[in-house]
């Protein structure tokens, strides 16, 4: 359905898993489709909208939709499994309700792009006769995982101490994501994870938020089952190709942002001598990892910029900060495209969430990996042997990273004897990302067959 007289050729609905890392990559992926000439509208919460600081100048439409916790989302909710269980019933009927609401306003839709933790809005979508398109926030790797396990292919428990896929290298079961190597562990998240692939097969379209060069052997395996396209990364476009206007940072924060603190520290800060230490929105280290890696960090004796959110700032050890304040910045919420765009920052310190990884490829800033759970473990095994743009921080049999393997992790990835192959291959994903998301890159290409296809449904 073609709709050039209202100024678009097509109209995308894009509904994200309400959370911060799944909505920053489908937002981002909505700000292409604009550029191309469709619309878009990011169909959010009613619990993330009203905690969201969303920009007004916004290309993309927001619209809601609930997931039966209208005043507190998740954390409202007695458990993971109620809470999904109710969004996704209340999150049908409201997603139904929306469709037939933006066509009432002369808006109709032609396409559902759903995150692949949301199956079921595949149904809905055949439901009103719409494209459905599965969008992927994890990488292709992690999801090949959970397809063999869903497909019962790879059964659970793990019988052997390694794991053997098409298109992986030979994994141990420490590097697969924690819901299989630990497949007890949150039983609402593991049924979530897997069951993404209960209906992929009736999908039209199955878009991964990673590049082609990326991951080539295991998106040439997928690409054989499913109409499988990489459309990323999805990086504001300042950071690469510059052909977004103005499009700087993702637009929407459930942190209100202040980034003077940040940048104006990072400002005087010699070029490559800062390690920047975040592990994303959701983590959450104990009080013996916290003073672990606190030390190890005044260890390296290097400037250091550490993301605490409010929250955990108690567990750092007494008087920490002020016996650091020469070397070191805590800060409960960073800029982080900018923090890693700067010239200052030597290394990040990360948890290894896809969305961290895949802004320091782009940015081509070497990582020290500290995975906690999830997709975490298998994406710090890619970032040392498969990407080779880092060195991973392992832990002791208790599970801590102690503070002498911080200290040796950040002084190999700045100045050891690998020091020059990860910067040297950290440049390399830098320019590989940039390529395939400028006009005529693999990713660029692939979202212009996309938006082709819907100017003709």
């Amino acid at each position: 359905m073609v709709n050039e007289e209202m100024g678009y050729k097509a109209h995308a609905l894009i509904l994200p898993y309400p959370l911060q890392g799944h909505i920053n990559p489908m937002l981002q992926f909505s700000k292409r489709l604009v550029s191309k000439g469709v619309k878009a509208t990011l169909a959010n919460t009613i619990a993330i909208n009203k905690s969201m600081h969303s920009d007004p100048t916004s290309p993309v439409d927001i619209e809601t939709i609930s997931d039966g916790f209208d005043e507190g989302g998740f954390s409202q909710a007695e458990s993971t499994e109620v809470y999904l269980s109710t969004l996704e019933s209340v999150g049908a009927q409201t997603l139904a309700d929306l469709i037939k609401k933006l066509k009432d306003l002369g808006r109709p839709v032609n396409v559902l792009i759903y995150d692949g933790f949301l199956p079921w809005a595949l149904d809905v979508a055949k439901q009103f006769g719409l494209l459905g398109v599965v969008f992927f926030t994890q990488p292709c790797t992690v999801n090949n995982i959970y397809y063999h396990v869903q497909r019962s292919i790879l059964p659970l428990p793990l019988a052997e101490p390694t794991v053997s896929l098409p298109g992986l290298p030979l994994l141990q079961a420490s590097e697969t994501p924690s819901f299989v190597s630990d497949s007890g562990s949150y039983p609402g998240f593991h049924h979530l994870v897997v069951n993404q692939f209960r209906n992929i097969d009736e999908a039209d379209w199955v878009l991964y938020n990673n590049f082609h060069k990326l991951e080539e052997e295991v998106l040439d395996w997928m690409a054989k089952r499913w109409k499988l396209r990489t459309i990323g990364p999805t990086v504001p476009s300042m950071y690469l190709d510059k052909r977004i206007e103005d499009d700087k940072d993702y637009g929407i924060n459930l942190f209100k942002p202040d980034s003077s603190a940040c940048m104006n520290w990072l400002h005087d800060k010699p070029s490559g001598s800062v390690v920047y230490v975040s592990f994303g929105s959701l983590a959450e280290l104990g009080v013996e990892q916290m003073e672990e890696l606190a030390w190890g960090l005044k260890g390296t004796k290097r400037y250091f910029l550490w993301v605490v959110r409010a929250a955990e700032q108690s567990k750092l050890p007494g008087n920490f900060i002020e016996e650091t304040s020469e070397k070191g910045l805590v800060v409960a919420w960073s800029p982080q495209l900018e923090v890693l765009s700067h010239e200052a920052v030597g290394c990040f310190l990360t948890h290894c969430g896809f969305n961290s990884v895949l802004e320091a490829l782009s940015l081509g800033v070497p990582l020290v990996a500290m995975p906690h759970w999830s997709d975490q473990p298998t994406n710090a095994k890619y970032v040392e042997d498969v990407w080779k743009m880092g060195i991973r921080a392992r832990p002791d049999e208790k599970g801590i990273v102690r503070r002498e393997v911080v200290d040796l992790c950040v002084r190999e990835v700045m100045e050891g004897a690998k020091a020059k192959e990860i910067k040297d291959n950290a440049r390399k994903w830098k320019k590989l990302s940039k390529e395939a998301i400028d006009e005529g890159g693999t990713s660029d290409r692939n979202i212009d067959e996309f938006v082709a296809t819907l100017v003709k449904s």
